[in-house]
């Protein structure tokens, strides 16, 4: 597979640069550890974006998660291996994900679900991985960005 494109990012490197300036700034918020490439995996999965599949899987492998914790992210409601605040933040990933599924994109029940579990520093922090998540899938989803392609 080939990319249609060189992605957007590096032929705008300026924008690169802001993108990966606010995802250096999140990385501040107070998310537990191994929660934002959670999210991220999860928001991936549901938008098709295999290159954000892929480096994420990886990257939690690299990082100790278990092979059976990141297989069952995509059914994180039937699985075990999963924590009331990751399932919260996993709640609030597909919702903020598929905001025009529903009347309400975010329901009361996830949010107040998810401020159970994260202080407003976290909450902001977790918000802006799931919004910084969507962004990177919107731009390789469109442009078929190889799963693979780039080094972790």
């Amino acid at each position: 597979m080939k990319a249609r494109m060189n992605n957007p990012v590096m032929v705008i490197p300026e924008a690169l640069q802001a993108l990966m300036a606010v995802g250096k700034a999140v990385q501040k918020g107070d998310l537990p550890p191994q929660m934002a490439p959670l999210v991220h995996l999860r928001a991936s999965q549901i938008n098709g974006c295999g290159f954000c599949v892929d480096m994420h899987s990886r990257e939690l492998k690299k990082a100790g998660v278990t092979d059976e914790r990141i297989y069952s992210v995509a059914a994180w409601r039937e699985s075990p291996y999963f924590t009331d605040p990751e399932r919260a933040a996993f709640a609030l990933t597909e919702a903020a994900t598929r905001l025009a599924d529903r009347a309400d994109g975010v329901p009361d029940e996830i949010w107040e679900e998810a401020t159970r579990h994260f202080d407003e520093r976290a909450m902001a922090s977790l918000l802006l991985e799931i919004a910084l998540i969507n962004t990177w899938n919107r731009l390789n989803v469109p442009i078929r960005q190889p799963a693979g392609s780039m080094p972790v």
